[in-house]
């Protein structure tokens, strides 16, 4: 035995005695279970982690310490154990985790979401809140979003006459993608073959969303184990020439500046020298926000929507109540309206509803400590990740009563709680400095949907299926979707004018009057 073991052994008692002792006198780390060598707790994350940490949280509490990998990680999983550290230490965990996919996927992490804190991201998240995403040019796009509203509600209107099954995600999704591709470049999805970004945006999701091992065990990066960062270079250049392309036909056009896009704002002040926000302001700026814009705005909208119309179909007592205030509040002469959503007070209890029981992102995009904090006693050092596992907090009983799992809009009733970060029972937007600055449209683009949806068809289940053997079962990636196709057949319940003919609407079927 060597010389230096012996030592070890002698001096092993001791050390334990100081540590422990630390450990009753000085703050500690957030209780957690042991971790193993190298992988620490990732073994433990299984294929749902929003679950399976939501059920480790049930034995070590809302504020529990983990290692995944190498990085030392905090999970937080009550609303009380949230503010603490998303509002009265939101200056200490307002910066992001750097991972592969921000860095190949966003520029350098120069996007606002995966963007890290400082000046830079200061000044680029206050130009999108202020240029890009303010009340008065979201409401600029009104009229973009009704004609292509209606538009999808026609084409339903056709598979409804034929009875045919419905895939609602797809159908959504089509329409979510062209009124983003419209407010984003000005052009449909298909108006330009060179702008193919649909699939980029998929794959995007599904890259950001995956496990990287490389991101939690640094040394294995090289190897590119799983080949994620090889996916990644691969599509960083494909989206890369879609955006230049893109780029160069805005600036090819004289008045580009006028453009009512959102890429025409943002070209404008990168032209603009004397633009308030930036001295040095290009176009991996301009595509790291085109790129959070499609990839946000796109998934996040889609997987609410998905998840509410399931819900209503599941549950008809919903259903029918939303379907009489929309038949209370508007008729059944014509279509719902955005001026229309303020008054829909049931719809909006639906839409918080579907959010605590089946948030889009179960587990909040990462924070990271920027330096050591004492958080409720406990000791978080500097470069912890924090996850925020908004799953498990839609989900405690001591908030939310013992039908914790039931979908029950009228828990909402009487109660003061916005969905907008000021009441961290329900933050589906985040909350405190890293909140999304989406949120408004987000939240009208889901209310405008649904409430389409709901007014203008009653749903069915394909081959009789019943309504409660519908499943709700949930996949896992950087959003929460349904873990199976949201299959439906439609059946008209308005008489709404129409200057089109629909193809095979006949009027015996006394369903929709073509009449203009």
């Amino acid at each position: 035995m060597t010389p230096l073991i012996i030592t070890l052994l002698i001096l092993l008692p001791f050390l334990t005695f100081l540590f422990c002792a630390r450990g009753k006198h000085g703050p500690t780390l957030p209780p957690g279970p042991p971790a193993l060598p190298i992988i620490g707790n990732l073994h433990m994350l299984g294929r749902l982690p929003h679950r399976a940490l939501a059920k480790l949280a049930q034995k070590y509490g809302p504020i529990m310490s983990l290692r995944l990998g190498h990085v030392p990680t905090i999970v937080v999983s009550s609303a009380k154990a949230a503010e603490l550290f998303l509002k009265e230490h939101d200056a200490v965990f307002a910066t992001r985790p750097i991972s592969q996919s921000s860095v190949y996927l966003s520029y350098g992490a120069k996007g606002v979401a995966f963007g890290q804190y400082g000046e830079y991201w200061r000044r680029m998240r206050k130009m999108c809140t202020l240029h890009l995403l303010t009340l008065a040019k979201v409401t600029s796009f009104e009229g973009l979003r009704r004609v292509e509203v209606e538009a999808a509600v026609w084409r339903l209107v056709e598979a409804a006459v034929a009875r045919d099954v419905v895939d609602v995600g797809e159908r959504v999704g089509d329409l979510i993608e062209e009124i983003v591709f419209k407010m984003v470049i000005g052009k449909g999805k298909d108006e330009d073959k060179r702008y193919d970004l649909k699939g980029v945006v998929e794959e995007a999701v599904t890259l950001a969303g995956a496990f990287n091992l490389a991101d939690f065990v640094p040394y294995l990066a090289p190897l590119d184990l799983q080949g994620l960062a090889r996916k990644m270079k691969d599509l960083s250049k494909r989206a890369d020439e879609i955006f230049e392309n893109i780029i160069d036909d805005h600036l090819k056009e004289e008045d580009f500046r006028q453009h009512t896009d959102i890429l025409g704002a943002t070209l404008a002040l990168m032209k603009n020298p004397n633009n308030e926000f930036f001295s040095s302001f290009d176009r991996d700026n301009v595509k790291a926000i085109m790129l959070d814009l499609f990839v946000g705005g796109i998934g996040t909208s889609l997987v609410a929507i998905v998840w509410a119309l399931a819900a209503l179909i599941k549950h008809p007592r919903v259903m029918k109540l939303v379907q009489e205030e929309l038949d209370s509040v508007i008729g059944k002469e014509r279509l719902v309206v955005e001026s229309d959503l303020s008054k829909l007070t049931y719809l909006d209890l639906v839409v918080k509803e579907t959010f605590r029981l089946y948030p889009v992102a179960p587990l909040l995009v990462p924070h990271e400590s920027m330096e050591d904090v004492i958080v409720n006693g406990y000791e978080i050092p500097k470069k912890s990740r924090v996850i925020i596992n908004i799953w498990a907090i839609g989900r405690d009983s001591n908030v939310w009563s013992e039908n914790v799992g039931e979908f029950y809009p009228e828990r909402f009733i009487g109660k003061e709680i916005d969905v907008r970060g000021r009441d961290f029972e329900l933050i589906p937007f985040g909350a405190g400095r890293r909140g999304c600055p989406g949120m408004q449209l987000g939240l009208l683009t889901v209310k405008l949907v649904v409430a389409q949806l709901a007014h203008c068809f009653t749903w069915e289940l394909p081959n009789g299926m019943q309504h409660e053997k519908l499943d709700m079962n949930e996949g896992f990636g950087l959003s929460m979707p349904k873990a199976n196709k949201l299959l439906a057949i439609p059946s008209c319940r308005l008489r709404v004018p129409h200057s089109n003919v629909i193809h095979g609407i006949t009027a015996e079927m006394g369903v929709i009057d073509k009449s203009s």
